[in-house]
């Protein structure tokens, strides 16, 4: 019997994809309606290659794979370039959004990624391998501190 040969099931075209991503929070949601609740599943995914690129992405699907698939994609269209010298950040910056605030400090080679959580995730797929944080504000939600971690970064410029 003949098969014909698929170009994209050969692998020739198959594009790989440099970026890696982590899953940092995956939250059941619900909206009551007439009908009863409508059950949906809300994902955030920080995406980066380690060389300085970075993106979080948020989604909501009908299931697990369907939002994980959807903010994977997001992060990786809302990537942003983060300026590394030295395996660290070039100087001290802090972000506020909303009652999130995060104060990141650049730090000395071989002290390590001093950072909780989200911030932690975060660095690592930028590719910081030196750095020490604070999440100053009381608040544990982890998409709003992403978002503030992400605004401190693009706060980031080289110094001339």
């Amino acid at each position: 019997m003949f098969t014909q040969k698929n170009k994209f099931t050969e692998g020739r075209f198959k594009k790989k994809d440099e970026f890696e991503s982590k899953l940092l929070d995956l939250a059941r949601v619900a909206h009551t309606r007439a009908g009863g609740k409508k059950l949906r599943f809300r994902a955030i995914i920080v995406a980066g290659n380690r060389t300085g690129k970075v993106g979080v992405g948020v989604a909501s699907g009908l299931d697990v794979a369907g939002a994980v698939e959807k903010a994977t994609f997001q992060a990786k269209k809302n990537l942003i370039e983060v300026p590394i010298v030295e395996d660290t950040i070039p100087h001290e910056v802090e972000a506020k959004f909303g009652p999130a605030e995060v104060l990141l400090r650049p730090q000395r080679k071989g002290r390590g990624l001093v950072a909780g959580g989200t911030v932690r995730i975060i660095c690592q797929l930028a590719g910081i391998r030196n750095i020490s944080s604070k999440i100053i504000s009381r608040t544990g939600n982890k998409l709003n501190n992403a978002r503030a971690t992400m605004k401190a970064l693009k706060k980031l410029k080289i110094k001339k």
